[in-house]
């Protein structure tokens, strides 16, 4: 990761593509989320401990305005060096003049989109906003068993070489398709499944399946669309979880930063087994599991609720608040902080997607919550 990204990931100006590249990064261990804390905390130090005085005494060495500009020169040159600091408000005060306040006008924070990035086999990683519809992505196996496209609509297709012969090495080729912050992306697998892939999240599968069974794993959240095929059952492996199906439509949500893994089946019917305890979901079903507790409990729920996002909406029944921010820090990239209890507030409703931060939040405060926006910080209210 080179320096100039992090700088610019905390200054807030990094391309989508850029965003891409540092979220991918970030995830990968918590040695770089460490890294990134200790960066960030002392670019601030060193913009809080700047000396004003002195910088404008640096710059008045070097430049001595005409004797008929006024003051406001000297100021807008001050209030230059704030700006070139990349803050939102400064004040600037010399004895007996008038104070000067720059202020920011605060920037609308605009919603995710259709963004991913293709891990190889051999390691190579694809921005996949880089390809054009129709092209090529890859060529892989030791005979190019496995042609990787993109189809006209953006979706990552494999198409196997009819002429292949499956081999031991060959079924052990694992591509990866990951999704950034504010990032969504589909994929049809080998099988002719179409998974789609959720914001911050991964799958890792094989580029054909080749042995008894399918099996992928998940981290995050994605919905499947499982094309059927009895003799070779299709498994989701997520942490403790593993979910088996024959063919059928169902989701996912298995984030590392949950605590519960949730999964919500639309038709069909699914196998969920944890800690040795396996349960089988009916349609409009969920189970929820969590490594504090043995037992898989399964509830009804509003299956559209639960696939909203896959359908480009932000869906609330009887949601809790932090369950609410958490799909918003994922969407829009932002930092949530809260100002006193929000236990018991929970949301029923929604919008769509495509909505910049501000509408959304304007929903929310239909519920009596406040929100105040600082930059990429979200300050919550009760």
């Amino acid at each position: 990761m080179e320096f100039k990204l992090i700088i610019k990931k905390i200054n807030n100006t990094l391309s989508p593509e850029e965003e891409s590249i540092f979220d991918i990064w970030y995830n990968e261990s918590a040695e770089n989320r460490n890294y990134f804390a200790k960066v960030q905390n002392s670019y601030q130090s060193d913009i809080d401990n700047i000396n004003l005085d002195k910088a404008w005494n640096a710059i008045n060495k070097k430049i001595t305005p005409e004797k008929n500009k006024n003051q406001f020169y000297k100021y807008a040159v001050a209030a230059s060096i704030a700006l070139l600091l990349g803050s939102g408000i400064f004040y600037f005060t010399k004895p007996r003049e008038k104070v000067i306040e720059v202020v920011e006008k605060p920037k609308e924070i605009a919603p995710g989109g259709n963004r991913g990035i293709l891990t190889l086999s051999n390691g190579k990683q694809i921005v996949l906003a880089d390809i054009s519809a129709k092209d090529t992505i890859a060529k892989e196996g030791e005979k190019e068993q496995v042609t990787i496209k993109m189809d006209a609509k953006g979706v990552i297709t494999y198409v196997i070489n009819p002429d292949a012969d499956a081999s031991e090495a060959d079924a052990n080729l694992f591509n990866t398709l990951s999704t950034p912050t504010g990032g969504q992306y589909n994929i049809v697998l080998a099988d002719g499944t179409k998974v789609y892939l959720n914001t911050v999240s991964s799958i890792k599968y094989p580029t054909q399946f080749n042995g008894e069974k399918r099996i992928v794993e998940l981290e995050g959240e994605a919905y499947f669309e499982v094309a059927k095929d009895k003799s070779k059952p299709f498994i989701v492996k997520s942490g403790n979880q593993s979910i088996e199906v024959l063919g059928t439509h169902f989701n996912v949500h298995a984030y590392n930063n949950e605590s519960v893994v949730k999964t919500t089946l639309l038709e069909g019917s699914v196998a969920v087994t944890h800690k040795n305890q396996k349960a089988i979901l009916k349609p409009g079903q969920q189970s929820n599991v969590s490594d504090n507790f043995d037992k898989i409990a399964i509830r009804k729920v509003d299956v559209e609720a639960a696939i909203a996002w896959k359908n480009g909406r932000f869906k609330f029944d009887n949601a809790e608040l932090k369950t609410v921010m958490k799909q918003l820090e994922r969407w829009y990239g932002i930092k949530v902080e809260y100002r006193g209890d929000v236990s018991d507030v929970r949301f029923n409703g929604g919008t769509f997607m495509n909505k910049n931060l501000s509408e959304v939040l304007k929903v929310l405060e239909l519920s009596d919550i406040k929100f105040k926006v600082e930059g990429k910080t979200i300050i919550v209210y009760p």
